[in-house]
């Protein structure tokens, strides 16, 4: 996919539990500091083609260059993220892998898919982030998502990289973004 789509830079796993899951990502796996995002205001939301307005929680770390994002639904309001945790039977995992072409190349990419035939599972807004969940579970196994990164997420997902960098492996949850 690296080749239509761009290189991937983020996982993203739907847990049912926000807490344990950065628990068991630090204790276990060695990864953090995490930082909360909180519930983003998400726009111009649909999913399955359909007007929706989903509350998730999300969290962010990396793990060297690779973005790890986890997504707690907290409503039961239609979503990609909804559907995935009920069709592992409330256990969650890894959902979603992601790339972020620049804005000439999402356009171009997303016309390239539609034009194929390809459908359009979950798209929206966070800000002025464009996001885009293809249908591809059956195809590769997990859904493929590609963002339009605006100028200020770029800078907050850098500096959260960065952090990862330095990191002492001690202080667990940031609450704080790095960098605001």
């Amino acid at each position: 996919m690296s080749h239509r789509f761009g290189a991937i830079t983020q996982n993203g796993y739907v847990v049912p539990d926000l807490e344990a899951a950065i628990k068991h990502w630090t204790d276990v796996l060695g990864v953090g500091p995490w930082f909360d995002m909180g519930v983003p205001p998400f726009e111009d939301m649909r999913y399955r083609g359909a007007p929706t307005d989903p509350k998730v929680r999300i969290a962010l770390a990396n793990s060297g260059d690779l973005q790890i994002e986890l997504i707690e639904p907290l409503d039961q309001e239609p979503s990609c993220y909804r559907e995935f945790l009920d069709a592992t039977g409330g256990k969650g995992g890894l959902q979603h892998v992601s790339s972020w072409p620049t804005a000439d190349d999402y356009d171009r990419h997303l016309e390239e898919f539609t034009g194929k035939g390809g459908r359009i599972l979950f798209e929206g807004r966070g800000g002025r982030t464009r996001f885009v969940y293809f249908d591809t579970a059956l195809d590769y196994g997990t859904v493929f998502e590609m963002a339009d990164l605006s100028p200020g997420t770029k800078q907050i997902f850098d500096s959260i990289r960065e952090a990862a960098k330095t990191w002492d492996g001690k202080t667990v949850y940031m609450r704080d973004l790095p960098g605001t």
